[in-house]
């Protein structure tokens, strides 16, 4: 089941609302105006340090707009099996976030969350392809809610730093 409310197919990014780790409702519309960083996160994979460097870039530029939005992810290999209050501990023990984690989703197949299926017609992966490969795929957002960049797991977030500027730089 997707934690995220359905929006018209036709709707934009800032039209949709997603399940906050309390169970509440967030709307993305809160983030207009914002350059966002979107990623699927677990807490028990490979590439679960990247959360230190996504916290950095959230830290380092959180004043010029940025904002990273992590969503936990259990598709792949049962690496985020906790409950939400307990992934939400784990991001403050470990690696002291402080942007925001929300609701536990799925992102591929019948189930996955509206959001995701927005991001990936948006921006396609390899081949085309929609589906998210692993943990820690990032989606880069500019100032409007048009989808930039798709960036795969292993792109370290030191990488996107680049990137990330241009969109700060822009309107």
């Amino acid at each position: 089941m997707s934690v995220n409310e359905p929006a018209p197919a036709a709707a934009g990014f800032y039209d949709r609302r997603v399940r906050t780790a309390d169970g509440g409702l967030q709307d993305l519309g809160a983030y207009r105006g914002h350059v966002l960083l979107i990623v699927n996160v677990a807490s028990a994979c490979g590439f679960t340090p990247q959360y230190a460097g996504l916290e950095r870039l959230y830290r380092h530029y959180r004043e010029q707009g940025l904002v990273v939005l992590g969503f936990p992810c259990d598709q792949f290999g049962g690496q985020e099996p906790a409950p939400d209050a307990e992934i939400q501990a784990f991001c403050r023990q470990h690696y002291d976030v402080t942007f925001p984690v929300f609701a536990k989703i799925e992102v591929n197949g019948a189930r996955a969350d509206p959001l995701f299926q927005w991001l990936t017609a948006r921006a396609p992966g390899l081949l085309g392809t929609r589906k998210i490969k692993w943990n820690f795929t990032k989606f880069l957002v500019d100032r409007t809610g048009q989808v930039l960049a798709r960036y795969a797991p292993r792109t370290r977030p030191e990488a996107l730093t680049r990137p990330l500027e241009r969109a700060l730089r822009s309107p």
